[in-house]
């Protein structure tokens, strides 16, 4: 009996084995390599239909030129009245409201947006810069219109009854602060302190100035720096003693409010900017980084359309067709 117990042992453990293999196997046969491939295309393709659905974006955004803001503002507004929601645009776009958002913070503010990715479009009132461009990659560039920057006065100013032309080295000296007063411009005028807006230096205007105008001198530090283009026609508008460089377009909405001096012998007239005689002039232009969605491309048609053209003549700017 002692001499059975190793085989007893050893054929115990033999079926101990056997019933370890048989519980690990399957009883569902492994796919073919076919059926994996075939597999991952439908689910490559539920994932890009998935994503084709979701890149739909019922809202877009601006950011950039107070200048500009208003434009896009109104362009936005008719097209959300016309439309209201995207499937009127579009038959292939779902019913969802549109919402088209535009926000003021220099067209500096306008690229930065667009390169941190926190609106999908930039506006500026300036020439982008090559460097600006090579950040922002693949951008795409619409240029609508054309500004002027003049050179205004309230319309109480007693150098209108003088004189309404400037030349530009008065103007240097009237913003650089080398003109104080305004008897040192003209003697036969009031000693009176020379009030002098400007927009504040991030501002596209600002730089467009500098580069026209002021070349290697600087703006006096007391200017008063304003915050948009709005606001600083507001500061020539409320004080006669005031001058600043007021967008063309602006000048227009406020017309008589406040009067554009002839810079150089040449005056602020639509040819005169077109024709580039007007030196101190500026583009207005949107800026998006990589291809536009279709809802973006729909918009922006809208916008270059000769009806969004149309609202930037009716805002007094000179639209680009």
């Amino acid at each position: 009996m002692k001499a059975k117990k190793p085989i007893s042992i050893l054929l115990s453990l033999l079926l101990i084995f056997a019933l370890t293999l048989t519980g690990c196997s399957s009883e569902t046969p492994a796919s073919t390599d076919a059926e994996n491939n075939q597999a991952e295309e439908n689910q490559t393709a539920a994932n890009e239909g998935t994503k084709e659905e979701s890149t739909f974006k019922a809202q877009m955004t601006f950011n950039g030129s107070s200048t500009l803001a208003p434009v896009m503002s109104s362009i936005a507004t008719d097209f959300i009245e016309g439309y209201t929601t995207w499937n009127k645009v579009d038959a292939s776009f779902p019913e969802e409201n549109i919402a088209i958002y535009v926000s003021a913070g220099g067209s500096g503010a306008g690229v930065k947006a667009v390169l941190d990715n926190t609106a999908d479009f930039g506006m500026l009132a300036r020439e982008i810069k090559d460097e600006e461009l090579e950040k922002i990659g693949d951008a795409k560039v619409f240029k609508l219109g054309i500004d002027a920057l003049t050179v205004s006065v309230n319309p109480e100013n007693p150098i209108l009854q003088i004189k309404d032309d400037l030349t530009t080295e008065e103007v240097r000296k009237i913003f650089s602060g080398e003109y104080k007063y305004w008897d040192e411009v003209e003697s036969s005028l009031p000693h009176r302190e020379i009030v002098v807006v400007i927009r504040d230096l991030s501002g596209g205007a600002h730089e467009v100035f500098q580069k026209s105008v002021m070349k290697d001198a600087q703006i006096r530090e007391d200017a008063i720096q304003s915050p948009s283009m709005g606001a600083l026609v507001t500061k020539v508008i409320e004080n006669k003693d005031a001058i600043g460089y007021a967008s063309f377009g602006m000048v227009n909405q406020n017309a008589g409010k406040l009067i554009p001096l002839k810079v150089d012998g040449i005056e602020a007239t639509e040819e005169n900017i077109v024709n580039g005689s007007y030196k101190i002039s500026r583009p207005l232009i949107v800026v998006k980084r990589g291809e536009l969605t279709p809802e973006q491309k729909a918009f922006m048609d809208a916008v270059t359309s000769e009806e969004g053209l149309a609202i930037v003549e009716k805002m007094g700017f000179v639209p680009v067709r």
